[in-house]
């Protein structure tokens, strides 16, 4: 079990992330394009782009910029969930030992650091759900399902490094276990605005420059 989950799991992960993906992609654009034609007649990339901008940084947007304190938890967990996992030290190593190709790498420290902060602002997100009634009122037994699978490869991956908890090699079964879990559930849960944040903003952007407003 621990060889398939360590091996084929991982590249299976990776194929139904990348299938999913376009996919998803694909079909959105297929759905969208019978259904919301008019949005074809009036995009306007500027704003697309503006738009979209807008929402990458911390205070860009004004629903962001009327909750610093949520634009601040927002931007340091996305940040940290696309670096860590893109440049951990460890997952470099096995790319490069699996595939041949070298990828650069974050020093282990930093790595540690960036874990920590997600983790925090991770919990920090989930606090929200429980406390703001604006938010707990929306917020669906699937989403704490979503938190979890998001939460656990990090906090497994942290344990697992620093031999904490279970013995190395049970943790980061774990941690192989929850990220290839993530992969795959990815394209097909809440998690797939990964991508589709750029459809649905561009989307968002023209409509409002249609109606002669920058709201976004």
């Amino acid at each position: 079990m621990y060889a398939f989950v360590n091996g084929p799991l991982v590249w299976i992960a990776f194929a139904v992330f990348v299938v999913g993906s376009l996919w998803q992609v694909m079909s959105l654009y297929k759905m969208s394009k019978r259904t919301d034609k008019v949005f074809y007649d009036h995009y306007n990339p500027g704003a697309a782009r503006a738009s979209v901008w807008a929402w990458l940084m911390p205070l860009g947007s004004r629903p962001l910029r009327e909750s610093p304190a949520t634009a601040l938890g927002f931007f340091v967990f996305h940040v940290c969930l696309i670096l860590t996992p893109l440049f951990a030290l460890g997952h470099a190593v096995t790319f490069e030992f699996n595939r041949g190709i070298h990828w650069p790498s974050l020093p282990d420290g930093l790595t540690d650091v960036l874990t920590l902060l997600f983790l925090a602002s991770a919990l920090f997100m989930l606090g929200r759900r429980f406390v703001l009634p604006h938010v707990k009122i929306v917020t669906e037994p699937k989403d704490y399902f979503v938190w979890c699978v998001t939460f656990l490869p990090f906090l497994t991956g942290f344990l697992a490094y620093h031999k904490m908890l279970l013995p190395p090699d049970q943790m980061l079964f774990l941690h192989v276990l929850f990220g290839c879990m993530m992969l795959i559930l990815l394209p097909f849960t809440k998690l797939a605005h990964a991508f589709l944040f750029f459809l649905t903003r561009a989307f968002i952007g023209s409509e409002f420059a249609r109606r002669g407003t920058k709201t976004w």
